[in-house]
């Protein structure tokens, strides 16, 4: 654990971006094969309303990026805590805020993410 403080986050979805990965991703996800629990927070058919203003609310930078547009310091951290998942940005690097499980845990809902993201951040910092 750190008491660091976060300077923002980066959302990794389970899915390739691009035209090609997110028509992978929507029939795959319509057929029952693909899931991805941060899409269901942000997104239904388009990015959601109350996403941008938790992010507002968040008052620091939170990226979201696709599986094919990770540099190499996410790829590491990806490799090793799967996908999706969150990360926070802090002065000695990536840290796991929240992975897939809790992700799923949120059931699609923009205020659990808010408070799973809080409390996460809360138990980093001790």
């Amino acid at each position: 654990m750190t008491s660091e403080r976060e300077s923002g986050y980066v959302g990794v979805y389970h899915a390739d971006g691009g035209p090609i990965g997110e028509l992978r991703y929507l029939v795959g996800h319509m057929l029952g094969t693909a899931h991805c629990g941060l899409c269901d927070v942000t997104h239904s058919w388009r990015r959601k309303p109350e996403w941008d203003a938790m992010v507002a609310r968040l008052g620091v930078p939170f990226e979201l990026r696709h599986l094919n547009e990770l540099d190499d310091e996410l790829r590491a951290a990806v490799a090793e805590a799967g996908s999706p998942a969150v990360f926070a940005r802090t002065p000695s690097g990536l840290e796991l805020a929240l992975d897939a499980a809790a992700l799923d845990t949120c059931g699609g809902s923009v205020a659990s993410f808010e408070a799973a993201l809080h409390a996460a951040s809360a138990d980093r910092r001790g």
